[in-house]
């Protein structure tokens, strides 16, 4: 009943059902587990707390990365929106801050949660500590919007990819940027048709980026596009939930994301033989680490 293989089968859900996504997503799993409801909320529960812990770890520490690449940049962000006049604001760049602290314990063996990868983990509790942060956004709150977010991953997935070797960093930073997109919207009172319109803006607005981590460690430039992801999933909800609409729907976006991954080449594909990687200085980097040529 409450099981859906694509947006357009949900939202027809969220219609007749007259429910939101985030509780047509726990129904869905309420049928497809032997967990009850209540436990699953519990267990939700659980993931945004270790989300919330990994952000504030990050923003407070200055420690490198195994690779040494990244590390410490989160905090300075911190620093430069609390003692002065960012550019694009301090929201925003709370959020984007948040968003490379995750990484950023992320890539220093830390406790995340892969949301919906380990590469692309900072983006959605980047936008959920900032919410939570700024606006006072209750905790169930956040908790319904992450059930939001996990139905855009789940669509992803199964029809298309969220692993950037597969589909390159579009798949996934960008499915995390859709998926905080669509959480947002949900936080804000959105109706489901929008959470999706978001979601697609937010695809689109990344189609066709590369994955190609320097040295093929997941840091760089891995932390500061989940910076842009968690910018990009700000500037997309804000749209949708002006009344801005795709003009390709979601599931088309999705399956052109899908397309696009396939046609990019191996090199583009976390394989660090292409894009940034292949630079002089990304080849001189990934010499001192590795140890070859």
């Amino acid at each position: 009943m409450y099981n859906f293989k694509d947006g357009k089968e949900l939202l027809n859900i969220c219609k007749k059902e007259d429910k939101k996504i985030w509780e047509v997503m726990i129904e869905r799993e309420v049928e497809n587990s032997e967990k009850k409801y209540d436990e699953i909320f519990e267990i939700m529960r659980e993931n945004l707390i270790t989300m919330i812990n990994s952000v504030e770890k990050g923003l407070n520490s200055s420690l490198k990365s195994m690779g040494g690449l990244v590390g410490g940049d989160a905090k300075k962000l911190r620093e430069r929106y609390m003692n002065s006049n960012t550019l694009s604001g301090k929201r925003t760049m709370k959020a984007v801050a948040a968003a490379m602290a995750v990484l950023e314990v992320n890539v220093t063996m830390g406790q995340i949660v892969a949301a919906p990868t380990a590469g692309s983990s900072g983006i959605v509790p980047g936008v959920l500590y900032m919410m939570k942060d700024e606006y006072r956004v209750e905790d169930d709150k956040l908790i319904k919007a992450l059930f939001t977010a996990s139905a855009i991953g789940y669509i992803i997935t199964k029809n298309a990819t969220v692993a950037g070797a597969d589909g390159g960093c579009q798949a996934e930073t960008g499915s995390a940027a859709a998926m905080a997109a669509a959480a947002l919207v949900e936080i804000e009172g959105g109706e489901p048709s929008e959470s999706l319109e978001a979601a697609s803006m937010t695809i689109k607005n990344i189609l066709g980026l590369v994955c190609d981590p320097i040295a093929g460690l997941v840091e760089s430039p891995c932390v500061k596009r989940n910076a842009i992801g968690a910018t990009n999933a700000l500037i997309s909800a804000d749209m949708a939930l002006a009344g801005i609409k795709s003009i390709i729907p979601f599931d088309e976006v999705v399956e052109a994301m899908y397309n696009v991954g396939r046609s990019l080449p191996v090199s583009l594909r976390e394989t660090a033989l292409g894009g940034l990687a292949a630079t002089p200085t990304g080849k001189k980097i990934a010499k001192d680490i590795l140890g070859n040529n």
